[in-house]
């Protein structure tokens, strides 16, 4: 005879609460998760019908266990497998179990350091070509710019200059449009029969479809072309999977550079955003970030040598991430019962771990809502690695963490050296949508 297990979940807030709160909770999630972390603790449950739970945590051993110590047992969520793969396709972002590891494998080596160490000066080139005609003197709506610089990055470094504007600008569209789509369907499932019958769902896959016949010409002339480039396309197109020694079909190479896109665009562009209105912000900050620029400019003329030694940048730049997660949010499903500290927790249950509040929660973080970059620096850094996760933890960590660290610190640096930042206002607007999306961010760029 069979034992039923018992299962046990965290502290549950009410269905009714629920339901009383969702249409508010739809529109910014954040400040209604604080209202239920602190009435509940650090993880509480939802309980869906008679057996289905839904788990959010800001609690690190959660995270950690989840994410690393036991990630086998935790797939992604219906909402990345399945909502992301119908426009993005199958690939790193949207995949699971031996099909991502097989391609994580294929793909990890043209993200290794050295192959990134080769695209710097494109990419410096890229961002300072972008940043040459910016606007002085005037209050400007910080996030298009950055916006428009980081697609230009990750375009520019995927296929070096061989593309032409008019289908950058066309890719750039689609991806925008398609992700505003997306944020609908995940936000108001109750409204999916409409989204179909109107016609939305259609036009957005056929958007999604045009974009892969973009991508596929580009990849196809790079190919006939047998051009040795020196860019992410052809460090792809070079790769081979270890049992076949046979490289990506066109199809999966088609998917894997639209996630990059997505990926590498507007995490780096809502980053960039939130640093540079913290700097404005912070002139005494700002002061030693130039001043630590100055003096490794003045040491080596080595781009890659200058990126290595921004240790002070680079934590002002952790800390923006900290306060302001790009991924602010994650969630898994498990794939067999488990159990989640003291709690025994039934298959398929739904978890979500917020960044954006474990990156604030008291317990790990003195002082968690000030901008403090020393957290990053020294011995403390150790300490605050621990309860970090900018660009996620464990074997699904984020594949262009370091290309998108470069590509910050690059522009930071540029900017930082030329103008002084002035924030207009100290408080901070964002959209928690797939990724905290700056709202309203407005500074004035003036000449150094």
């Amino acid at each position: 005879m069979s034992v039923k297990r018992k299962y046990n979940y965290p502290p549950k807030l009410s269905i009714l609460r629920f339901f009383l709160d969702a249409e508010a909770v739809r529109r910014n999630p954040i400040p209604y998760h604080k209202i239920y972390f602190e009435r509940f603790g650090d993880s509480f449950s939802i309980r869906i019908g008679k057996t289905q739970h839904i788990i959010l945590s800001r609690d690190n051993e959660v995270a950690q266990y989840i994410l690393q110590k036991n990630h086998k047992n935790y797939h992604k969520s219906k909402f990345q497998s399945v909502y992301l793969s119908k426009y993005l396709g199958k690939g790193l972002l949207t995949v699971d179990g031996d099909f991502w590891l097989k391609q994580r494998r294929l793909i990890q080596p043209a993200f290794h350091k050295q192959k990134m160490n080769q695209l710097v000066d494109n990419m410096k080139l890229t961002i300072v070509g972008e940043l040459d005609d910016i606007s002085i003197n005037n209050e400007i709506d910080l996030f298009p710019v950055m916006s428009e610089l980081a697609f230009n990055v990750v375009a520019k470094s995927l296929f070096q200059f061989s593309i032409v504007e008019e289908k950058l600008n066309r890719i750039k569209y689609i991806i925008e449009a398609v992700q505003n789509f997306l944020i609908k369907e995940i936000r108001l499932p109750h409204k999916a029969w409409w989204f179909s019958i109107s016609g939305q769902v259609n036009k957005h896959l056929q958007l999604a479809e045009e974009n892969n016949l973009i991508i596929r010409e580009i990849i196809e002339q790079r190919i006939e072309a047998k051009d040795e480039i020196n860019d992410l396309l052809n460090m792809l197109l070079e790769t081979r999977y270890e049992d076949t020694g046979e490289g990506m079909s066109v199809e999966q190479l088609i998917d894997e550079i639209k996630i990059l896109f997505i990926a590498g665009h507007e995490t780096t562009a809502n980053a960039l955003t939130f640093t540079l209105h913290l700097l404005g912000n912070h002139p005494n900050v700002q002061q030693k970030v130039f001043d630590e620029i100055v003096q490794i400019e003045s040491e080596t003329d080595d781009v890659v040598e200058q990126l290595q030694k921004m240790t002070y940048t680079n934590a002002v730049l952790n800390e923006s991430m900290r306060l302001y997660p790009p991924a602010w949010i994650t969630d898994r499903q498990n794939v067999e019962d488990d159990s989640l500290g003291k709690f025994n927790i039934k298959k398929g249950t739904l978890i979500g771990v917020s960044f954006y509040e474990l990156h604030r929660n008291e317990k790990y973080w003195k002082n968690p809502n000030d901008f403090i970059p020393e957290r990053f620096l020294g011995e403390q850094k150790k300490y605050s690695m621990q309860y970090f996760y900018p660009f996620g933890a464990g074997p699904r960590m984020c594949i262009g963490a370091g290309f998108a660290i470069y590509e910050m610190c690059l522009a930071i640096s540029h900017i930082i050296k030329k103008y002084k930042i002035t924030s207009s206002k100290s408080d901070v607007n964002f959209n928690p949508l797939i990724t905290l999306k700056p709202v309203d961010i407005k500074v004035v760029f003036s000449e150094r």
